[in-house]
């Protein structure tokens, strides 16, 4: 772990910015010594690239909260990530890293190569099953993030995953409950929920938060999405059915029924999420539940829930084992810890060995960050090389007369070869003139016996008393002959005979078509044989036109 004093912990929301100041000192609990919280200003339906908005309030940030740059911690919102929790049968430790990349490859739903990702191992195999946790983000995701940080002039460390580091953060300052314990982390734009049990964990993002009930009220008082959110800000709170009522106010009694309505339905998805985590994960019914987030502060979300879920409902308070800097109101931290459970949980990383300990650091960033630490060893490398060349230099000096003296060999036989070279290839361009040659009369001897094979497959096909008058070719779009047009005569009595004698045997045609029919059935053609023409000018002879496509295979 590198040693330093001071870290910054950055927590990236959907419509705010966390950055906080650490003095770490090892195997100690982090002290929070400043922070900052800053608006990005993002409405949800704005389409509009959002990394100018993070780069503008990180540098905002900086400069009005007096934060220095300083090694730099900071999480991914649980939105952008895709965890998977595996379980992998007993095997060794050096099979583990391979059933992990086979795990990763089967489970997450976009090519590997496009994806930076990292797993930790939960709990022990001694039931035999080894459970794992593989945290994926799209590469371009991540490296959006940390490119807007190094913009505002920041470099990061470590790219954890906010519903990790809250639950490191729950682990180390609730060090004594027991039981199952689930955080509700209620954001802008969606909730996380983290599971936590006898060093089991579990992680769900549910996409219903702070920003559905800003978008109701903004759908059922017809304003915008600022206005929305300060209406909000100012008037909302749980409709709790009775039990508070907003009075004569019908306008707050009005919002505080659509919150009511958005949160009966994040409950909804909780209790469907509590069900999938005991049948699944094998987990128990929560015992007490942490709410936390920048939208669990609305009046009587904790009353709501625990009428609810019939557990016990607490704030999370990040700061029961870490402590407060001597320049903080501890007062105003008070009113702010729902938004600084992340960077707490985030500077535990630096201090501490945590339970879960993932990293999604984009190659790239990794691939410099390890290339300036090594730059040190590059000058003692670079000087050892020096020294190297310096010794080398002196054997070349004596080396060099022998060296010349061998050369002047080889110029010799270097030009006997470049004669013969020479004289190769020529021989070579008049083989290849020859070639091309051959190949252009190859080419006429094929078409020619093509034609012979064509003319001879009409022949056979032809009844007595019938005869061609014509043939052409008919190209294709690449130029190639793929059909042939056929324009023929007959007698008018042979193929009234024909006719006749076909007519007897049951298969009534005529001439031309027994015709078409015969040329379908010779391996030269096709199926796609069809009349074009047929007419009697006199009584005694007949005129018709056929075309038949050949069949490429045959010829």
């Amino acid at each position: 772990m590198l040693a330093a004093s001071h870290i910054l912990a950055l927590n990236v929301g959907a419509s705010k910015l966390v950055l906080a100041e650490f003095a770490i000192r090892s195997g100690c609990a982090p002290v929070l010594m400043n922070y900052g919280i800053g608006e990005l200003g993002i409405e949800p339906d704005n389409e509009t690239d959002s990394t100018a908005y993070v780069v503008v309030a990180l540098r905002d940030l900086l400069r009005n909260s007096g934060l220095k740059a300083a090694p730099l911690l900071m999480t991914l919102s649980g939105q952008a990530v895709f965890p998977r929790f595996v379980k992998l049968p007993p095997v060794s430790r050096e099979k583990i890293q391979q059933m992990i990349q086979y795990e990763a490859e089967q489970n997450v739903p976009f090519p590997i190569a496009d994806l930076v990702w990292d797993y930790q191992l939960i709990g022990d195999a001694s039931g035999g099953e080894q459970n794992a946790m593989i945290v994926a983000v799209k590469s371009e995701n991540v490296t959006e993030i940390t490119d807007c940080v190094q913009a505002a002039g920041l470099e990061p460390e470590v790219v954890d995953v906010a519903p990790m580091a809250l639950y490191n953060c729950v682990r180390y300052n609730y060090p004594d409950v027991d039981g199952c314990t689930m955080v509700v982390d209620i954001g802008a734009r969606s909730t996380n929920l983290v599971f936590m049990e006898a060093g089991r964990f579990f992680s769900r993002c549910i996409p219903v938060a702070g920003n559905a009930i800003t978008q109701e009220l903004a759908k059922s008082f017809q304003i915008s999405f600022k206005e929305a959110e300060d209406l909000k800000c100012e008037c909302a709170f749980v409709a709790l059915g009775g039990v508070y009522s907003a009075g004569d106010d019908e306008r707050v009694d009005r919002i505080s029924k659509v919150v009511r309505n958005v949160i009966t339905r994040l409950h909804a998805e909780i209790s469907r999420s509590i069900n999938f985590y005991r049948s699944q994960q094998g987990g128990g019914l929560p015992a007490r539940v942490f709410l936390t987030g920048g939208s669990s502060v609305i009046p009587h979300m904790d009353t709501f829930f625990r009428e609810k879920l019939q557990v016990d409902i607490q704030y999370l308070n990040p700061f029961n084992q870490v402590g407060l800097g001597p320049r903080l109101n501890a007062e105003q931290v008070g009113r702010d810890a729902f938004m600084l459970g992340e960077v707490v949980g985030l500077a535990l990383r630096r201090s501490l060995k945590c339970p879960v300990e993932i990293n999604l650091m984009p190659p790239a960033l990794a691939r410099r960050r390890t290339f300036r630490r090594r730059l040190p060893y590059f000058g003692l490398a670079a000087a050892g090389i020096a020294l190297t060349l310096g010794t080398w230099s002196i054997y070349a000096n004596h080396t060099l007369k022998l060296y010349q003296s061998q050369e002047q060999d080889v110029n010799a036989r270097l030009k006997l070869l470049q004669d013969e070279q020479g004289r190769l290839t020529k021989i070579q361009g008049e083989f290849k003139v020859e070639r091309v040659k051959a190949e252009g009369l190859r080419s006429v001897i094929e078409q020619r016996v093509r034609w012979i094979r064509i003319l001879e497959a009409v022949s056979e096909c032809l009844y007595d008393g019938m005869w061609i008058t014509e043939v052409g070719p008919i190209r294709n779009d690449n130029g190639e002959v793929s059909r042939i047009r056929l324009v023929g005569r007959g007698w008018g009595d042979k193929m009234r005979t024909i006719e006749e004698r076909t007519k007897q045997e049951g298969h009534p045609a005529t001439a031309v078509e027994l015709l078409r029919d015969r040329l379908k059935g010779h391996a030269v053609f096709t199926d796609d044989v069809t009349i074009q023409s047929f007419r009697e000018p006199e009584k005694y002879l007949s005129e018709f036109t056929i075309e038949a496509a050949l069949d490429s295979a045959n010829l």
